[in-house]
């Protein structure tokens, strides 16, 4: 039985040195060079089976951990107004879909659309537009569904008070795709307006 690392790494002819390692396994969150495989082979006994299980859920939590991390910060972004935050979290060609028929509804094809649209909002709504609760952040993978709360008012006397359920795709640190679902399509039309 080998006591130490630089006994093991000998017993087995491996180096130290990171430039003697070859890339066996990467995405840009884990990266598993083949001197840790024989490693994990060799001294835990672990399948091949139960190695690829663990390369997996290793990958699938990180994955889980940077889409709740992007959108996270994209609805702090929002609560405060960072546009240069929420313009560096958005994809430049992310997809959007706002419910419903108003003046806002549709979908979005690039961020600038998504500007555009928010600049309506705050028009519309004499810039009283606040996300004034984040009641549920939920994780599947690389997608992020958040219960929000809406609220807005207009000064010929509209109000907003809606709940929404948004669900983000998130792909390389990006904001790609964007589905808004909301508690009360109708109230949200008779504010925004047709």
């Amino acid at each position: 039985m080998v006591s130490d690392e630089w006994g093991f790494r000998a017993t087995f002819g491996l180096s130290k040195r990171k430039e003697n390692t070859m890339p066996l396994f990467k995405t840009k969150h884990l990266s598993i060079k083949l001197t840790g495989v024989l490693c994990l082979l060799a001294t835990t006994g672990y399948s091949q089976a139960q190695l690829t299980h663990t390369i997996y859920q290793s990958t699938t939590n990180n994955m889980k951990n940077q889409a709740q991390q992007v959108v996270t910060e994209f609805l702090n972004a929002v609560q405060v107004a960072d546009i240069e935050q929420l313009n560096t979290l958005l994809h430049p060609d992310v997809e959007w879909s706002q419910p419903g028929n108003s003046r806002i509804s549709g979908i979005k094809h690039s961020s600038n659309e998504v500007f555009q649209m928010v600049g309506k909002m705050f028009e519309l709504s004499a810039n009283t537009l606040k996300l004034t609760d984040i009641k549920s952040i939920c994780v599947s993978g690389n997608k992020v569904a958040c219960l929000l709360h809406w609220n807005a008012a207009q000064p010929a006397g509209g109000i907003l008070d809606v709940d929404n359920i948004d669900v983000y795709t998130v792909e390389n640190g990006k904001i790609t795709k964007v589905e808004v679902f909301t508690a009360d399509e109708s109230k949200e039309e008779m504010f925004w307006g047709d």
